[in-house]
């Protein structure tokens, strides 16, 4: 029996057939222990309450989240353990956690570096649901947010990185790196309030197919 590439059934049940936007959070369930990150942390929780309303937004208009998070070195970590080490009453990141704590219904994806993309199923996901275009938001706007989208980039996807949902190194590493994303990478790097999600996935519908299979016609 043929099976179309890319498809897997049914994943857990849940999975949606197609969603041409995919809403991917980076490296947002963080303990915080990285140098410079008690600046960061400062930033990190009124993004954390702006990313909860545009996943809550995505949700109402069929849109998937996808956790795609660092697993900090531990190798014998599941995204579960993560969350709850990120989350513990002893670790700074507890608030955003709270706020961004992952359900039932979200993907998680564990990443060993920078990008979304290296050594992870990511891409295997995102064909799934043949997503054409992808909102990137987390953590850092400069370091792993621009890695991701970089990678994302090369591979054909349409990009949107809301300047109010993602924290950089500094004020003026996240200004750099979103000028480079909207620059060199065509990001649409306006705030997370404006995103017209139904628009947006009318537009992507249209493209023919996810990048892989247009790259493979």
């Amino acid at each position: 029996m043929s099976r179309r590439r890319g498809r897997v059934p049914a994943l857990d049940g849940s999975a949606p057939d197609r969603s041409p936007v995919v809403l991917l959070i980076i490296d947002a369930i963080n303990d915080f222990t990285f140098d410079g990150a008690r600046e960061v942390l400062a930033g990190a929780q009124p993004m954390a309450d702006r990313i909860s309303r545009l996943k809550s937004r995505a949700r109402r208009a069929g849109l998937p989240a996808v956790y795609v998070n660092d697993n900090f070195g531990r190798w014998r970590s599941d995204f579960r353990r993560v969350v709850a080490h990120c989350g513990s009453r002893s670790a700074r990141g507890r608030d955003v956690v709270r706020r961004l704590h992952p359900d039932a219904r979200d993907y998680f994806v564990l990443k060993p570096r920078h990008s979304g993309f290296f050594s992870t199923t990511l891409g295997l996901l995102l064909e799934h649901f043949e997503a054409s275009t992808l909102i990137l938001t987390g953590l850092l706007t400069d370091i792993c947010v621009l890695f991701t989208a970089q990678d994302a980039y090369m591979r054909g996807y349409g990009l949107v990185v809301p300047a109010d949902c993602v924290v950089g190194r500094t004020p003026a590493d996240h200004r750099r790196a979103l000028a480079h994303m909207q620059r060199t990478l065509r990001a649409d790097t306006g705030v997370s309030t404006a995103l017209d999600l139904g628009k947006l996935a009318r537009t992507a519908s249209r493209a023919p197919g996810s990048p892989r299979s247009r790259r493979a016609s």
